[in-house]
């Protein structure tokens, strides 16, 4: 079984194949694709616009991203507004006066106010690189997932084209007996050849026809597994767009294991997803001590109101100075020669008139604009700041311990993904030996048969042995190639050639 990392490791090898398969050949130059027929490049691109699993992924990352974007914002002032309307009956305190009154009131009120907080122990600062690392890693999170799901895409779509080269075996195979179960019934019919060696070969041609309908039921079920990601139908028919796989030539890997390891570590996202939520988790214990320090805020108001007990008319200054007058006293008298008179006081009133109040003016003449500087400063809370700063630190040590153990699985997956690729090139090398072995003794074999020096059934031990042979010489073929460009994957590097 591949796990997850070194699934991610095949998907830059079928992408870049593709491109450079393309490139290569020119677009232009290559023939037309037959109805239902997808390339790699198409097979991927459906996948990832069809995921269900890979669109949440993305709205997680859009999510993300509202929340960094907001708390950004929330260095700037915030501002609010609110209005009001209501109805005082019977005895109400007169607005303008402060006096009771035995009157129905009807009052507007109107609040602008605007607050900014100038420093908060850096909670706010803290709370955007927060929310920055946490968006980059859901990003590397993102990357991940699309990095399996084309790999899972890349694997069934190398299926596909290994079980057809089996089938082409198995055909081959097929067509062989049918030759030789032809030519040993005239050879029987003539009298020169047992009968049981006919039924032999019809008994091996029943088996090369099973062999063949093995290998096309395989075909299917890895053209269904194909549809199955791309979220087609399982009744639509597919074909695929043929990637030539050369023959490898099992020259040994040109760096270590240890080299391996450090270039997956610097390039794998899951590697940069785990080292950003440890840094976001440094930035939570800042978070929480901040907490811990003062608070200074800038407030600013502004607000109106109108009554309908107020008067309706107003003496209203000019500002163009003042006129002072001479009016008897109605309170202050002295006696002259037997008479009683008023004394004579001076009265100074502004210059201005009498002018209508209405509610517009009202308003204006409400107004009552403020300004606070407010400091908080936290004494005792209880211990939440204490706790709160032990479980950030908690939960950043989880953190660690989950990056590392992505580090330890990166280095498990890679060293035996080395130990995969040289295991496998001994297998396709040993294949390969046997097949040609094996080819060499059918040929004797034939000669032997066609001259009656060995009987059915040695001939057909001979043929099953080639062709068994030949089938797993494909499969080992293509377990080197993905191998290899797993290992490719990993030192970052673009795939020239299959």
């Amino acid at each position: 079984m591949i796990n997850s990392l070194q699934k991610s490791a095949f998907i830059a090898m079928m992408v870049c194949g593709l491109v450079l398969f393309q490139s290569a050949y020119g677009q232009t130059t290559a023939p037309p694709k037959a109805e239902n027929t997808y390339s790699l490049e198409d097979c991927i691109r459906i996948a990832l616009e069809s995921n269900p699993q890979l669109k949440q992924s993305e709205l997680q990352v859009q999510t993300n991203g509202n929340t960094y974007e907001q708390s950004r914002w929330q260095r700037w002032p915030s501002l609010n507004f609110s209005a009001g309307q209501g109805f005082s009956f019977g005895r109400n305190i007169d607005p303008f006066t402060n006096q009771f009154v035995q009157q129905n009131i009807s009052q507007n009120s109107f609040q602008l106010g605007a607050s900014v907080v100038l420093f908060n122990g850096f909670q706010t600062k803290n709370n955007i690189v927060r929310n920055d690392i946490n968006l980059k890693a859901s990003q590397k999170d993102l990357d991940a997932a699309r990095n399996d799901l084309m790999l899972n895409v890349a694997l069934s779509y190398l299926q596909v084209i290994s079980n057809e080269e089996l089938i082409e075996v198995a055909r081959r195979q097929v067509d062989a007996s049918n030759l030789q179960v032809e030519r040993t019934a005239k050879l029987v019919a003539a009298g020169t050849l047992a009968e049981s060696n006919l039924l032999d070969l019809r008994a091996q041609l029943a088996n090369d026809e099973l062999s063949l309908v093995n290998a096309e039921n395989n075909l299917e079920t890895a053209k269904l597994n194909l549809k199955q990601y791309m979220n087609l139908p399982g009744a639509n028919q597919i074909n695929v767009v043929k990637i030539p796989v050369a023959d490898p030539t099992l020259q040994a890997y040109d760096a270590t294991i240890q080299e391996i390891y450090e270039t997956a570590m610097t390039n794998l996202p899951q590697m940069k997803a785990a080292n950003l939520r440890v840094e976001s988790a440094k930035k939570s214990i800042e978070i929480a001590r901040g907490v811990a320090m003062p608070t200074l805020s800038l407030n600013g108001g502004f607000s109106t109101a109108f009554s309908s007990a107020a008067p309706k008319e107003r003496f209203v200054a000019n500002g163009t100075g003042s006129t002072t007058y001479d009016i008897p006293s109605t309170t202050s008298y002295v006696s002259y020669g037997g008479v009683t008179v008023p004394v004579i006081e001076k009265i100074t009133t502004p210059n201005g008139a009498i002018q209508h109040f209405g509610y517009l003016d009202q308003l204006n003449f409400n107004r009552n604009p403020s300004i606070r500087l407010s400091l908080s400063i936290p004494i005792f809370t209880n211990f939440q700041v204490k706790y709160n700063v032990a479980n950030a630190k908690i939960q950043q040590k989880n953190t660690e311990y989950q990056a590392q153990q992505v580090q330890l699985t990166i280095r498990k997956n890679v060293e035996q993904a080395y130990i995969d690729m040289n295991n496998s090139a001994k297998r396709y090398s040993a294949t390969a030996n046997q097949v040609r072995a094996l080819t060499e003794a059918h040929r004797v074999a034939q000669v032997r048969f066609d001259v009656g020096a060995i009987n059915s059934v040695e001939y057909n031990i001979a043929k099953a042995n080639l062709d068994r042979a030949n089938s797993n010489l494909i499969q080992t073929k293509y377990d080197y190639v993905f191998r290899t460009k797993i290992l490719d994957f990993y030192m970052n590097r673009p795939l020239s050639d299959f």
